[in-house]
């Protein structure tokens, strides 16, 4: 092959994994501005918002790691290219759900699609660029599925408010296309020699976090004591402790939990799930406010995060740099408590959400500890292992951010349904009502839909208090977080920059875990 024409592949490479990898990473900030438009046309609740982003994230978080080793068993750009091809499958699946059960099913075909293409993406680039060349092309990857991401939140309010809903999933399908074709000239990639699948793994990690999720988000309907809630959870509880002990003695697990004996590692992806628990808390139930009570429109809604994506996009490397100087520790602890400052801020919301005043500063402030954060902490997780397996270091923490959004979701959904049904049947203003429509209100946290201004006021009322105590406890899960890494994180030396880990578990995948690979 001549030099013109090996460039030209390597070109049309670099456009497949962007174009391929943007789908899923721009899927939760699209899917996230929708959920209050798709609420409304198929008659749910916020347990039907809840499973349209957790059924995703639990196959997403729970095979994210199988599907690294089906790349290096069968080859990258057949998994990445099965991956991309079964994304467009489901985005038409959940552009065409006649009801809420078939969307949820097709968002969990959405999350195994992501599983496989998410960590073929930049093992695909390895295969495509020599060791001379792998840090621009990994750069320009970070740099445009950056971009992408930032303009996910305005680009999915244009979508709905211009259309509908089902548009979000059908941008997908030309991409999708554009992809595949462009995956013609990639190289068909390296197997690696005695590679394993750990598929009993993948499935025990899988059923064992459904049962939990499961538990949480359909427990304010039925009832802990309810047969279809507690064995759930306790079934879950014990398939997840089955998947420990069958990682511990299988040859190849997907999880090795040996890593977890390296102080920063350990802590690290403890930090990790927490502070991620606190930024997908804030993702979900933030847009969700602004459009169901504050009556934002999707637009408008999109907009109000978009200052989280380019603050943090613009300056995740700049600290990444002065923890390059001065060591992860006081930026991993600084950073999230300063996120959580800005969500304490979020807490003078009101009814109308001025967005200036009442929205903004929280935002900016939560974006500023955000980019603090970031960098630093993929570095001081993957400088805790040796370069040979940064890789496996990067999945384990990226599915670790995935699965702290699918828990963070369903359990503080869970507190605040309970806590909105306790004030909607404690307020005064209901005093007087129906106890069958007191009942049927106080189980749709956030939907304001009543005729009677009453009611009305009742509703709003106590989606103030429960938006007030998701922001609560994000807060204090980020604040938690940036006290375990002041007390737990070591700053010793190690080959990682931080400055190349801008992008974090926020991508999905880290640039510099690949070129230490």
């Amino acid at each position: 092959m001549t030099a013109p024409d090996q460039s030209r592949r390597q070109r049309l490479t670099l456009l497949a994994c962007v174009l391929g990898s943007s789908i899923a990473f721009l899927d939760g900030t699209l899917v996230n501005v929708a959920l209050p438009a798709i609420r409304a046309s198929l008659r749910g609740g916020l347990d039907t918002q809840q499973w349209v982003v957790d059924s995703y994230l639990l196959t997403l978080g729970s095979l994210l790691l199988v599907g690294g080793s089906l790349g290096d068993t069968f080859g990258r750009r057949r998994i990445f290219a099965i991956g991309v091809g079964g994304f467009g499958v489901a985005s038409l699946l959940c552009a065409a759900a006649p009801d809420a059960g078939l969307l949820i099913a097709a968002r969990a075909l959405q999350g195994v699609a992501g599983a496989l293409l998410v960590p073929s993406t930049l093992a695909l680039l390895l295969d495509t660029f020599g060791e001379e060349q792998r840090a621009a092309a990994i750069g320009s990857w970070t740099a445009w599925t950056g971009i992408a991401t930032a303009g996910g939140p305005f680009v999915g309010g244009l979508l709905v408010q211009a259309g509908s809903w089902r548009l979000i999933f059908l941008v997908n399908l030309p991409v999708v296309l554009a992809t595949l074709w462009l995956l013609r000239h990639a190289p068909r990639g390296l197997r690696l020699a005695g590679a394993r699948v750990d598929w009993q793994g993948g499935l025990l990690c899988a059923l064992g976090l459904a049962g939990p999720v499961f538990a949480l988000i359909e427990q304010p309907r039925y009832g802990w004591s309810d047969p279809r809630v507690w064995p759930a959870l306790a079934g879950g509880l014990a398939l997840l402790a089955a998947f420990v002990a069958w990682e511990r003695r299988v040859r190849a697990p997907m999880l090795p939990l040996t890593l977890f004996r390296r102080r920063n590692f350990a802590v690290g992806n403890v930090t990790t799930f927490v502070f991620y628990a606190a930024l997908s808390t804030v993702a979900f139930f933030l847009v969700v406010f602004l459009q169901e009570v504050a009556r934002y429109t999707p637009i408008a809604a999109g907009l109000a995060l978009l200052p989280l994506s380019l603050i943090a996009f613009a300056l995740s490397r700049r600290f990444g740099a002065l923890a390059d100087r001065i060591g992860p520790r006081l930026l991993m602890g600084g950073g999230p408590i300063v996120a959580g400052v800005g969500l304490l801020l979020l807490l003078r919301i009101g009814r109308h959400a001025p967005y200036a005043s009442q929205v903004l500063p929280g935002v900016v402030v939560f974006a500023l500890g955000l980019a603090m954060t970031v960098a630093p902490l993929t570095a001081a997780v993957l400088g805790s292992v040796e370069p040979g397996r940064s890789g496996v270091a990067s999945g384990v923490n990226n599915a670790v951010a995935r699965v702290a959004g699918l828990i963070a979701i369903a359990a503080v959904g869970a507190v605040v349904a309970g806590h909105f049904s306790a004030s909607v049947r404690s307020s005064a203003a209901l005093r007087h009502s129906p106890p069958s429509l007191v009942a049927a209100v106080a189980r749709r946290p956030f939907v304001i839909d009543a005729s009677q201004p009453a009611v009305r006021g009742a509703l709003v009322d106590a989606s103030v208090d429960a938006e007030h105590l998701a922001l609560t406890i994000a807060a204090a899960l980020a604040i938690a977080s940036g006290l375990l890494s002041l007390g737990g994180i070591t700053n010793r030396r190690h080959a990682v920059a931080a400055e190349s880990c801008s992008g974090g578990a926020l991508y999905g995948s880290s640039p510099e875990a690949a070129l230490r690979a």
